[in-house]
């Protein structure tokens, strides 16, 4: 059965698809099966990997469509979004146990995979809910400035209700400092504020700052077939090593 991550920060810009998308390209890469899921109106997730406007996409199957998905390459399949995601919300508002949908909508296909990785959306509403229900782990990219440390207080406050009310076994996977500056003092100073908060949730591997990885999205390639001898790519390929570490 596939392990289930959650890649969420309620703030935007902190380099979380980038960090699904590749994370989901190296366990590929590794011979895993892996399944990508785009649960943000946004559908960055599918424009990084070269797919839109897929007739089977999140929205379709929140409304009842059975699951198919798109595979990227030998190993990678991914369920794209649809701008129509952000109408879900209310769509759903009287759908009886509309927080457990995606529990639902996976199951016939939980055995498929290794790892089903879920791209969230920039916000702590009911897709969002969806996932850390479904999840068993979550991992929040953050970007190594204080505001970022003050604005997760809220994830893990939601996240300790789902724990406690409906999901009691997920868990928190990790931290990821994103767009790190090694030169930086105040990247170095943020990273020990966090560590001295999450100990080892934190990961020791950070993404360095590195313009392969803002160019990939744009030609519908990971950064492993963009630049692979890239910062980006080793770096995003040692997290994947410790996420395995971790996750056993």
């Amino acid at each position: 059965m596939a392990k289930i991550v959650s890649f969420i920060n309620q703030k935007g810009g902190v380099g979380k698809t980038t960090t699904a998308v590749s994370v989901a390209a190296a366990l590929s890469n590794n011979s895993y099966r892996v399944l990508l899921i785009d649960l943000d109106a946004q559908c960055n997730a599918g424009t990084s990997l070269g797919i839109s406007n897929a007739a089977v996409n999140t929205y379709s199957v929140f409304k009842g469509d059975p699951i198919k998905v798109v595979q990227v390459n030998e190993n990678l399949f991914m369920l794209p979004s649809s701008l129509n995601v952000s109408t879900l919300d209310l769509e759903l508002v009287n759908e009886p146990g509309k927080e457990q949908l995606l529990v639902e909508i996976l199951a016939p296909i939980q055995d498929h995979f290794d790892f089903i990785l879920l791209d969230c959306s920039p916000n702590l509403g009911l897709i969002s809910i969806n996932a850390l229900v479904v999840s068993n782990y979550y991992i929040i990219p953050l970007l190594p400035h204080h505001l970022s440390i003050q604005g997760i207080s809220k994830l893990l406050e939601v996240v300790d209700k789902v724990r406690r009310r409906i999901n009691n076994k997920i868990e928190l996977g990790g931290i990821v400092l994103c767009q790190y500056g090694e030169r930086k003092v105040l990247h170095q100073d943020t990273s020990e504020v966090i560590k001295s908060h999450f100990g080892d949730k934190l990961f020791s591997t950070v993404i360095r700052e590195n313009i392969s990885l803002a160019e990939a999205p744009s030609v519908g390639k990971s950064i492993f077939e963009y630049a692979p001898k890239s910062n980006g790519a080793v770096d995003y390929m040692n997290l994947t090593q410790e996420i395995l570490q971790k996750l056993k």
